[in-house]
């Protein structure tokens, strides 16, 4: 239910124990410790425990057990469609169940090649190049262009980013939440030849949208990339959903690179770069991990080539899901309690500590919904949190009882 937003902070150290707010203290290495290597990780579990930060794998059912669904990212409700469905039969069909190999090798296919296309001319970029989930996209791109100069990051920013950060051995400025004037002073002291900035497009938990259009002026003007995860803005963002960047009129510039997801609002699952011809054959001569992976199913990559087809054909579809996030915004206010104006999907509600997010989400499912619940790591510490996210096919009668859910939680009088 969770994604991996990380906070800005301390890089914890192999070794160290999480404290009770989801951040890392370290304590004194027990003979146990060091004869047992098990030890260390029951201590921690212990810990994580004893805050309420256990996760538990919950598999659903094909149905969702008949509870409406504001928990997963399937934006469009099209990861049933029976288009996809039928795409993704006949693809494993013709092409077998897995793709065999690297796309370097055997893995990549005629396929492959036209979801390239049809990407890229759906974004309204120059080139495409397809990944085998949206992790591994930001990783390729933020690793591969940022090597070796410095990379400036959201202190927002998703944790493939944070990750991607680390693993391009880049100098790494965090800045701000959503302030381009700390991305300029970042960008102006610095003494590396080439720099990197980097932001989610719509931000995962809080659903806030990145302020596109200044961050790419700060960055022009210092001679940097700017890279956008469009991970939950593609398919929702914009008048056709084509978008964050196309929406901020920016699709043409040759120093934007955009990194998407398949398995959100196109309902099916990998990940793609979209940039110009240079990013692209840099990512396929360098990137590792473009490179080094098994390229992308190709029953995932048909059933991508048939959302595709979908959201062009319904150009509705984003408004409508927009439209439901307002609404599910606008219940949550009408009840006393806090969010944002939606930018996309994603409607948060804060509610204080891991256990206030618990008994919120135990509450909407007692009601029939499914809500996703954010604790520590995946949001910082006294923010964990609701996130409900809108899709397309929310019926009225949906949004009646999420609105019923929202009154409990309300009545439960949690700290905020």
């Amino acid at each position: 239910m969770e994604d991996n937003v990380v906070p800005a902070g301390p890089v914890a150290r192999p070794g160290d124990a999480p404290a009770g707010d989801g951040t890392y203290s370290t304590a004194g290495t027990s003979e146990t410790m060091r004869t047992d290597p098990l030890e260390r990780l029951r201590t921690a579990a212990a810990a994580r425990e004893a805050a309420g930060l256990r996760r538990a794998l919950r598999p659903r059912t094909p149905t969702h057990d008949g509870l409406i669904d504001v928990a997963s990212n399937d934006y469009l409700g099209l990861s049933r469609d029976p288009r996809l469905i039928e795409a993704a039969v006949a693809a494993v069909r013709r092409w077998g169940a897995g793709s065999t190999g690297s796309r370097l090798v055997t893995g990549s296919t005629r396929l492959h090649a036209e979801l390239e296309e049809r990407l890229a001319a759906f974004a309204r970029a120059p080139r495409a190049l397809v990944f085998s989930s949206g992790y591994l996209a930001n990783l390729a791109a933020v690793a591969t262009l940022g090597a070796g100069g410095l990379v400036v990051s959201d202190e927002g920013n998703h944790a493939s980013i944070i990750d991607a950060c680390r693993l391009s051995r880049a100098r790494v400025a965090v800045t701000p939440h959503n302030d381009p004037a700390a991305v300029g002073k970042a960008l102006a002291a610095r003494e590396e030849e080439h720099a990197v900035v980097v932001t989610d497009a719509v931000f995962s938990v809080d659903g806030d949208l990145a302020p596109i259009a200044e961050l790419h002026e700060v960055a022009s003007r210092h001679g940097a990339l700017l890279i956008v995860d469009e991970a939950h803005s593609l398919g929702v963002v914009g008048e056709d959903g084509r978008g964050a960047v196309h929406a901020a009129g920016l699709a043409d510039a040759p120093d934007i690179v955009r990194t998407v997801t398949l398995s959100k609002s196109l309902g099916a699952q990998g990940g793609a770069v979209l940039g110009a011809p240079e990013i692209v054959d840099t990512l396929v001569d360098t990137g590792r991990a473009f490179i080094f992976d098994t390229g992308l199913a190709p029953a995932s990559v048909a059933s991508a080539l048939a959302a595709l087809d979908i959201v062009s054909g319904h150009p509705d579809l984003p408004g409508r899901a927009r439209g439901n996030a307002v609404a599910l915004a606008r219940a949550v206010r009408e009840r006393g309690l806090p969010t944002l104006e939606p930018a996309a999907a994603v409607v948060r509600v804060v509610l204080g500590p891991p256990d206030a997010a618990l008994a919120a989400a135990a509450v909407f499912a007692e009601h029939g919904v499914r809500a996703g619940c954010f604790r520590p790591p995946s949001v910082p510490s006294g923010r964990s949190c609701l996130r409900l996210t809108a899709r397309a096919n929310l019926s009225s009668d949906d949004l009646a009882v999420i609105g019923r859910a929202l009154t409990a939680v309300a009545e439960m009088k949690v700290s905020v």
